[in-house]
């Protein structure tokens, strides 16, 4: 199983779909805990595949 530290779950966060990133900003107060319970869900997710960091398949790449 993989290490887990922050920078590991950062780069879950990162992965996690962009909805859920930009959600938890939101002023509406279900909106904001829709998006943390799919940030949540994503790194448990992560943790219990032990790939801690690997993006989702669905989360295509941007180009920078």
């Amino acid at each position: 199983m993989a290490q887990i530290n922050p920078s590991r779950i950062a780069d879950t966060i990162l992965a996690a779909p962009g909805w859920a990133r930009l959600g938890i900003t939101e002023s509406k107060p279900h909106l904001r805990t829709d998006a943390a319970h799919e940030l949540a869900r994503v790194i448990v997710e992560a943790i219990k595949a032990g790939d801690v960091g690997a993006p989702a398949a669905e989360q295509p790449a941007l180009p920078l």
